[in-house]
């Protein structure tokens, strides 16, 4: 393997059921969940990658993934003539009857592609966090380390922290792993601080050879639950050689002191709100606006969002959007909008009021409607008056999901008109 120009593979795992994210999920892959208006989940790994220069890139799929497969052939063209790809992998059944097994047999079953492109080097990233990275920082601290397996980790809140797999680094070398456990139900904090504990961020770096030895060993343990947390990384502490890479130390251009080093996982209908809601105070949590590390979207070739009615019949008819993200083809028609997300050719008719709400792609809200801490699904319609979120039995009888800290979801394309 070359120190200095190691040729690399990355592998995005998109193939998860999203169980937890339902109803957003009902019709959908996780990583093709809509995101910041504009965004699809998906698109915050695939533009880390090409950001940091790795443009062989495959995506591995498996539940509902046409929308995610679609979004990807349609977004992310790479240059062919460079050999520089970003390919959608659906489950293939190449090793046998059975689909994915875990993390860890989704990457065995597309092992050809591996003796394909015989990279030095293989990535693997999850396609459900919100984070900017730059990856290249990542190769070369592993080869630095020396290690045959790294896992890039950052500091939870330790009531957080049993949801990850938690690392617990080696004193005598803070580049080395000694003890890691998937999901404890105790887990352990970091030495200087009881509140925080060390955790998987869920991307790996490997050297090919030992990760194809252990795939293979892998594939034939019948104990095996095939995952990358559960398995891969214990397997590499095991033989001393899984290396460890703080995410706070990794650098990328044009970051802000706020939002270094931000990273959220979002796997729960609750995590997704609030990772959006990062996004629209006017010092944001996590900065959309870094033009020296895009996040790449698709082109919809809308026209831009618009606001009339400015109250000059009547004072309390003015259309309006504060601390919010409105997106292309947005017409806010006499409406208010406040602390809230709208994505792409949605409609806010007079008098409504949309508040610390997430809008998908062409919602309307009817007239005098309420929308409030609500998630509402692309092609959903409020009819007039009618009122979201403000009582969160009459959003039950309605057969709407409401979570338990009071976010009520819609499913795409309902109608609720009284």
């Amino acid at each position: 393997m070359s120190n200095t120009n190691p040729k690399v593979l990355s592998i995005i795992l998109a193939g998860g059921e999203g169980k937890r994210m339902m109803p957003l999920t009902r019709d959908r892959a996780k990583p093709a969940v809509p995101f910041g208006g504009v965004y699809r989940l998906i698109d915050f790994p695939i533009s880390n990658l090409v950001n940091s220069g790795l443009l062989s890139i495959i995506v591995l799929s498996q539940y509902k993934s046409h929308s995610l497969n679609k979004h990807i052939s349609q977004t992310w063209q790479l240059n062919s003539a460079l050999k520089d790809f970003i390919t959608p992998v659906p489950a293939q059944q190449r090793t046998g009857s059975n689909w994915y097994m875990g993390s860890a047999d989704a990457i065995y079953q597309c092992m050809h592609i591996i003796e394909d492109e015989q990279p030095d080097i293989i990535i693997v990233v999850g396609a459900d966090h919100v984070y900017r990275m730059d990856f290249s920082q990542l190769v070369e601290s592993h080869i630095a380390s020396g290690a045959e397996f790294s896992v890039a980790g950052i500091r939870q809140r330790i009531d957080l922290a049993s949801e990850f797999g938690v690392i617990e680094i080696d004193p005598n070398n803070p580049t080395r792993i000694e003890r890691f456990v998937e999901k404890p139900e105790n887990p352990r904090a970091v030495p200087d601080n009881p509140g925080e504990a060390l955790c998987s961020m869920g991307n790996y770096i490997a050297n090919t050879d030992a990760f194809v030895e252990f795939l293979k060993l892998d594939a034939q343990n019948e104990n095996s639950a095939h995952d990358m947390g559960g398995d891969a990384v214990p397997y590499f502490v095991s033989r001393g050689q899984a290396g460890y890479y703080d995410f706070s130390q990794n650098q990328v251009r044009g970051a802000l002191d706020r939002d270094r080093g931000y990273w959220r996982d979002v796997g729960s209908i609750d995590s997704y709100y609030e990772a959006n809601m990062d996004l629209i105070s006017m010092n944001p949590v996590f900065n959309l606006y870094n033009m020296e590390w895009p996040l790449i979207n698709a082109a919809n070739h809308l026209p831009p969002a618009k606001f009339v009615h400015g109250g000059k019949d009547d004072p309390n008819r003015v259309g309006t959007a504060v601390d919010s993200i409105i997106s292309e083809g947005t017409i806010i028609s006499g409406g208010s909008v406040n602390k809230s997300i709208l994505s792409t050719c949605v409609k806010v008719h007079s008098y409504a009021r949309v508040e610390e709400s997430i809008i998908l792609n062409s919602c309307v809200i009817g007239q005098h409607a309420v929308v409030k801490r609500a998630v509402l699904d692309k092609n959903v319609e409020i009819g007039e008056g009618v009122q979201i979120g403000v009582d969160h039995d009459r959003d039950r009888e309605r057969g709407l999901h409401v979570t338990e800290s009071g976010i009520t979801v819609i499913t795409k394309g309902t109608k609720i008109l009284d």
